[in-house]
């Protein structure tokens, strides 16, 4: 299972992008993907080829609502030996830790 964390800014809009973030995140919405939104990005946990298809559609959603450029940042950490490889766990096996 993978673990995906994208930022996915549009840049020559102004200050604020949150309109386009919403737009990102009502994608991943109806996806079906689990999600976490966060301050500075998104997090999205599944099956790495939904989660690429994802991204893509993510990239371009700026981009129809005019954003004449964008910035996408992915982070991914895809584990296979293991089943219980997810957002929860890996914020556990920290917090175990502590």
């Amino acid at each position: 299972m993978a673990v995906v964390e994208i930022s996915v800014t549009p840049l020559g809009v102004g200050t604020s992008v949150s309109q386009y973030v919403a737009g990102c995140l009502q994608i991943v919405r109806e996806s079906g993907i689990r999600y976490q939104l966060t301050p500075m990005g998104t997090i999205l946990e599944g099956d790495i080829g939904e989660i690429l298809a994802l991204v893509a559609r993510m990239h371009e959603s700026p981009f129809a609502a005019g954003a004449p450029r964008v910035s996408t940042l992915i982070k991914i950490d895809d584990r296979r030996d293991r089943t219980d490889h997810t957002m929860a766990g890996k914020v556990e096996a920290v917090q175990r830790r502590l």
